[in-house]
């Protein structure tokens, strides 16, 4: 019930306001209250539409074949490596999406610096020359230039050093980088040694991560360069360099020659063992036909030894007299030589001569 109705009460122009108007401004006042309930419902509305849509889009994410994840509830990590569209719970899950890839850090040098074209680089940057300076094992400076690859092989632990584990990483790197070049000579840091320092380096910075375990690992370590500080130990290196060379190509023409050389040698030498072998077989033959000849003869002795005298003394003599000279001196000093067999005639030949 209306308290002001059949009442006046005086406006502020001092007027009085009589009941049936009274009444109507009342009821225009409500009319006002009404339309601002119904303005803060639409808002209410709009509002929670708007939650529910920013809740539908922050309850789904997609990780692709080369990324991964970690999400926290209440601060809690937890990890997904699969790939795909995933849910979470909106405003309360946050999701780190994290790279599969090999990643990569230059030590020594600027991977953005362009020796070709300085100018190109981003914001002109120049090489790296306080890390690429070292000391060998015989107290010379040479520049080396490292390439680490890494990845991620433990994503929450990579979350959660995140803002220290690559600055760890390069920091140990460069000492172990080192220690490593420290123990080898100039000569082989820049010729022989380069592969086995790379090894001994990819082994203990992979050790020492697993230690320091941050959720990083090393893939690979490579020497990008390496060669002396000065212009004038670079071209003496270089000349010793020319000389190895030129001995690794006498060396390898010296193989040559021996692999074309010893397959000739050894036919020669198993030519030679084999002729040797005949003529030993040949002289054992000939010994044993002698022998078996004199045992023959030796057996006839036995049995007959008068005989058998007789008759080597005259096979003896047909042999001999042959080649027997007989030499006449004549009554003036004169020599003639003639052959015993010109004396030598059968009795059918001296009566023909008679």
């Amino acid at each position: 019930m209306n308290l002001f109705m059949g009442k006046g009460f005086a406006r502020s122009d001092g007027s009085e306001v009589k009941g049936q108007d009274t009444q109507n401004l009342y009821n225009h006042g409500n009319d006002g209250g009404k339309g601002v309930k119904r303005v803060l419902l639409s808002v209410k509305i709009i509002l929670a539409v708007a939650v529910l849509a920013i809740a539908a889009m922050d309850s789904f994410y997609t990780l692709s074949e080369n990324e991964m994840a970690v999400v926290t509830t209440f601060g809690h990590p937890s990890s997904v490596m699969t790939s795909g569209p995933k849910f979470k719970y909106p405003f309360i899950q946050k999701v780190y999406k994290m790279s599969k890839e090999i990643k990569g850090m230059a030590i020594g040098y600027d991977s953005t610096y362009d020796t070709q074209n300085p100018a190109n680089s981003e914001n002109n940057p120049v090489p790296v020359s306080a890390e690429s300076e070292m000391i060998t094992k015989d107290f010379n400076f040479v520049n080396v230039d490292f390439y680490i690859e890494y990845q991620i092989v433990d994503p929450i632990k990579a979350y959660i050093n995140s803002e220290s584990s690559t600055d760890i990483l390069k920091n140990l790197a460069q000492s172990y980088i080192r220690d490593t070049v420290g123990s080898y000579s100039v000569d082989e840091v820049i010729t022989t040694g380069k592969s086995e320092i790379q090894s001994k380096v990819k082994t203990l910075l992979s050790e020492r991560l697993e230690q320091e375990d941050i959720g990083i690992g090393i893939y690979n370590v490579t020497i990008q360069d390496a060669e002396p500080p000065t212009e004038e130990v670079n071209n003496a290196f270089k000349a010793v360099e020319d000389a190895k060379q030129g001995m690794d190509t006498k060396l390898n023409e010296a193989k040559k020659y021996q692999s074309e050389q010893i397959p000739a040698a050894n036919a020669r030498a198993d030519k030679a063992a084999r002729d040797a072998e005949a003529y030993r077989q040949q002289r054992i033959s000939e010994a044993e036909g002698q022998v078996s000849r004199f045992n023959e003869m030796y057996g006839e002795y036995v049995k007959y030894p008068l005989i058998t005298k007789k008759r080597m003394f005259y096979e003896t003599m047909e042999e001999v007299l042959p080649g027997l000279k007989v030499i006449i001196n004549g009554s003036d000093g004169t020599q003639t030589v003639l052959p015993l067999d010109s004396f030598v005639s059968s009795p059918e030949q001296g009566g023909d001569q008679q």
